[in-house]
C-alpha cells in the first residue's frame, strides 16, 4: 500500500509539471544582466522542468533559437522583432519583462539637472546601432535637442570602456544601462551620480507606450504545440518577477549563483532594473509603440518591417 501511495504521489507531481514535447525539459535562454534577473526564482524552483542557458551576448543566443535548441528566451525587444522577420513569423512574444534600464550619469561635474543641460556636452555611451542609440535619439529629439548637432556621442563597445574613460579623465557624462550604472558608481565612488533616467524622460512624453528593453519570446512552433506549458510558464514568470522585486537580497544571491551578475552588484541594481511581467493587450500596446519608435529611427533595427499581430502571443 505504501508503494502504491508513493507511485500515486509521484504521478500527481509529474502531472502538475508543464508538458513539453517528448517530455523533455523546456529550454530557456537569456542574457546576463536584466533580461535574466526576473527569471531566477522560476529557474530555481523549476529545476528539471526548465533548463537554463545564460549567455553573455545576443549573437551567441540567436543561433540556438534559430536551430530550435531554445524554446523560450528573454531577448532585447528589437531582436525579437528581427527574429520574427527572419523566420517569417516563427517567433511569438509572450511578455514584456524589462522596461527602461538606461541612465545618464555624471562624474565630477554636477551640471545635469535636465535634458536641456546636455546641449553642447559629450556623452560616452555603449549600444550604437541598437536600442540605447535609438532611445536616446528619440528622447532628445522629442525634447527639441538635435542628437546630431546639439550633443556629441562617443560610442564605445563595452561599458567597462566608458567607466575607464571617466576614471582616466576624472570627469565626464555617460549613458549606461543597469546593472553597469551600479557597477560604475561602485568603482568611481562619490563623484559619480545618476542624473537622468531615460525611462522617466520617455514617460514624460506621455506617448501611450512604455520604454521597453526586453521581452520573453518563444518559438511559435513550440508555443502552438505546448499551450499549457506556455501558460504555466507565464504564471510562474509573473510570480518570479514579483518575488525578485520584493526579495532583493535573496534574488541577488540567485543572480550570482546563475552567473547572471555578481550578487553585490545585483542587490543594488535590481530596484533600478524595471523588472516586470506585462502580457496580453497591455504587452501588445507597449511593445508595438516602442518598436514603432525604433522602426522610425532605423527599419533595419527591427528586421526591416514592423511585425504583424501574430507576433504578439494571443494575437491573430
Amino acid at each position: 500500500m505504501k508503494k502504491l501511495i508513493s507511485v500515486l504521489l509521484l504521478l500527481c507531481f509529474f502531472a502538475a509539471l508543464p508538458v513539453c514535447a517528448q517530455g523533455e525539459a523546456i529550454q530557456v535562454g537569456a542574457l546576463t544582466g536584466p533580461t535574466a534577473m526576473g527569471m531566477v526564482r522560476l529557474l530555481e524552483d523549476g529545476k528539471g522542468t526548465y533548463e537554463p542557458t545564460i549567455l553573455g551576448a545576443a549573437d551567441e543566443l540567436v543561433p540556438l533559437i534559430l536551430q530550435g535548441e531554445i524554446d523560450i528566451a528573454s531577448v532585447p525587444a528589437n531582436l525579437a522583432a528581427t527574429l520574427y522577420n527572419k523566420t517569417q513569423g516563427g517567433i511569438t512574444v509572450l511578455a514584456v519583462n524589462v522596461l527602461g534600464v538606461l541612465y545618464i550619469g555624471e562624474y565630477n561635474t554636477e551640471n545635469l539637472q535636465s535634458l536641456a543641460d546636455l546641449k553642447g556636452q559629450t556623452i560616452y555611451a555603449t549600444g550604437k546601432g541598437s536600442t540605447p542609440e535609438y532611445f536616446l535619439r528619440y528622447v532628445l529629439s522629442q525634447n527639441g535637442i538635435d542628437p546630431d548637432k546639439d550633443v556629441t556621442v562617443e560610442w564605445k563597445s563595452e561599458p567597462s570602456e566608458v567607466v575607464a574613460l571617466l576614471n582616466a579623465e576624472q570627469k565626464g557624462i555617460a549613458m549606461l544601462p543597469q546593472p553597469y550604472v551600479t557597477a560604475a558608481a561602485a568603482q568611481l565612488g562619490e563623484g559619480f551620480r545618476v542624473a537622468l533616467s531615460l525611462s522617466d524622460e520617455w514617460a514624460a512624453l506621455d506617448n501611450g507606450t512604455l520604454c521597453t528593453t526586453a521581452v520573453v519570446m518563444a518559438r511559435k512552433e513550440f508555443a502552438e504545440q505546448n499551450p499549457e506549458a506556455v501558460e504555466q510558464f507565464l504564471t510562474e514568470l509573473e510570480a518570479s518577477v514579483a518575488w525578485v522585486n520584493e526579495n532583493v537580497e535573496d534574488a541577488a544571491q540567485l543572480c550570482g549563483d546563475y552567473g547572471i551578475i555578481k550578487a553585490p552588484v545585483a542587490q543594488k541594481a535590481i530596484p533600478q532594473c524595471n523588472l516586470v511581467c506585462i502580457t496580453g493587450a497591455d504587452m501588445q500596446q507597449s511593445l508595438s509603440g516602442c518598436l514603432n519608435v525604433i522602426f522610425e529611427e532605423n527599419p533595419k533595427a527591427v528586421g526591416g518591417a514592423l511585425p504583424e499581430s501574430d507576433f504578439y502571443y494571443g494575437g491573430e
